[in-house]
């Protein structure tokens, strides 16, 4: 049973609902019990125990993830003692939904985008002589570091504009290679090829326009130095032109679809979306069942718990969870948008009955059927190895809560190689087995490693040996007589 978060309105009509034993129990869940993960419970005492005793932080984010790993490992345990190697088409599918997401999107876009990059080339020359892409070549003879005098400099200019006034089409190439400061293209005659307006420093694409396909231009300052740019003719880049329109004319199209597409579905972001969205990329687990309304869209809202799937998705080293709660809050309804744009092409593939083919839905499958293996055997935690250990299923749930403390002991104390749990794992386990972590719990468990430590600190430091180096400040000892 996944987190539910009960609103303050409807905690009369919760409590009368309820039995004596049953309100007994989660009050003392919540005074004593930090987590519950299938039939095992994690302590204050215990959670703070651990902390005090290794080299975790002692800090709210530690004891949060460290909470969150033994409820993921309890989870895998709980499943072997059950028996379940989640080994269903259900279990997958549900697991690896942001892989099938993905194949059904980008089989969708590949059918909308065909054309795009399609289109007529005799109208290119046109384009090229418009400026649609630049494509030139040039010299540059770089500016002194600052606070050298301004005489070196002019001296630069001098030489740039003597070599302005000799170049010819014919020897550009050489003189380049011989004089210019630019080692990224001096190798290649200076040439820097077909490329959009835009993309070089806004002086350098006025030099361009300044002269006609063929043409050298006078000399341009930019911050880089003193320029002398050759603007290509047509035959001599056309063959690069067709692919950099192409292109180019593809991105026009796309970002056209995109933006008609989010008018259309007339997605809209909340105003309190970057609070709470930074608050999802610290806890996904606290928001993966939240309903709290981020964007708005005619197809469908955008959740806290559906972006915590997201989220949760997203490869841990592309850190895009870190970066979200590290961004200034003017971007994080950009970030909203791009996840909205994740949502509306799934549904538009879904509308369209665009799905995986079978090759792809057994590929992904097996994946995780495989995922599944590895991590429970690794921990020790699978049907075959409890069943091994155990005929009784009671039996076989103890058997798998010890070794997780085991696991997770040994861990902490860097005695043991880091096992992660996939989230497409946890994804699965959580929504198939109860578990819960009570936060209040979580800030008693840290107060408690705190005060542990500092005892455990305090008590090392008194049964340390006296010094015989006098410290700097302190009374020196008297002289023997």
């Amino acid at each position: 049973m996944t987190r539910t978060r009960l609103l303050v309105v409807t905690l009369v009509t919760v409590l009368s609902a309820t039995s004596c034993a049953a309100f007994k129990d989660a009050m003392t869940a919540h005074v004593d019990v930090v987590a519950r993960a299938g039939t095992q419970e994690l302590t204050v005492s215990r959670l703070a125990e651990m902390m005090s005793t290794s080299e975790t932080l002692l800090q709210p984010d530690a004891a949060r993830s460290l909470t969150q790993l033994w409820v993921n490992y309890q989870l895998v345990g709980h499943a072997g003692a059950q028996g379940d190697s989640l080994a269903t088409v259900a279990d997958a599918d549900a697991g690896m939904w942001s892989a099938f997401a993905q194949l059904k999107t980008r089989r969708f876009f590949e059918t909308i985008s065909a054309e795009w990059g399609n289109i007529d080339s005799a109208s290119f020359e046109q384009k090229y002589n418009e400026g649609e892409l630049l494509a030139a070549a040039h010299i540059l003879l770089a500016k002194q570091p600052q606070g050298l005098s301004a005489t070196a400099n002019d001296s630069i200019r001098r030489e740039a504009d003597r070599i302005a006034e000799t170049v010819t089409s014919a020897t550009f190439a050489q003189v380049a290679r011989d004089r210019s400061d630019d080692p990224g293209s001096k190798d290649r005659g200076g040439d820097y090829g077909v490329f959009p307006p835009g993309q070089m420093v806004p002086e350098f694409d006025a030099g361009i326009r300044s002269v006609a396909p063929g043409g050298i231009s006078k000399v341009v300052e930019t911050q880089f130095g003193y320029h002398i740019i050759r603007r290509a003719t047509w035959d001599e880049i056309k063959d690069q032109f067709a692919q950099a329109y192409a292109g180019t004319a593809a991105q026009r199209a796309e970002s056209l679809y995109f933006d008609r597409l989010e008018t259309g579905a007339n997605v809209q972001v909340k105003k309190n979306a970057p609070k709470l969205v930074k608050a999802v990329a610290e806890d996904v687990d606290a928001y993966r069942t939240d309903k709290t309304v981020i964007a708005t869209a005619r197809s469908g809202n955008l959740t806290a718990g559906r972006l915590a799937q997201w989220m949760a998705a997203f490869p841990p080293q592309s850190q895009v969870r870190q970066q979200v709660v590290q961004a200034p809050d003017s971007v994080i309804p950009m970030f909203v948008k791009n996840v909205m744009r994740n949502e509306l092409l799934l549904h538009q593939a879904d509308s369209a009955g665009i799905g995986a083919d079978s090759a792809e839905v057994t590929e992904v499958r097996q994946a995780f059927f495989n995922g599944v293996l590895a991590t429970m055997t690794q921990l020790r935690l699978s049907p075959s190895q409890l069943a091994d250990s155990a005929a009784d299923r009671s039996e076989r749930e103890r058997i798998a809560g010890e070794r997780v403390e085991a696991y997770l002991a040994a861990l902490l104390n860097n005695e043991g190689e880091f096992i992660e749990v996939p989230e497409q794992l946890v994804l699965v386990l959580r929504d198939k087995y109860e578990n819960r972590i009570v936060p209040a719990a979580l800030d008693r468990a840290l107060a408690e490693a705190t005060a542990l430590r500092t005892a455990a600190d305090s008590a090392a430091a008194a049964t340390q040996p006296a010094s015989s180096v006098p410290m700097p400040g302190a009374p020196q000892p008297a002289p023997r007589p």
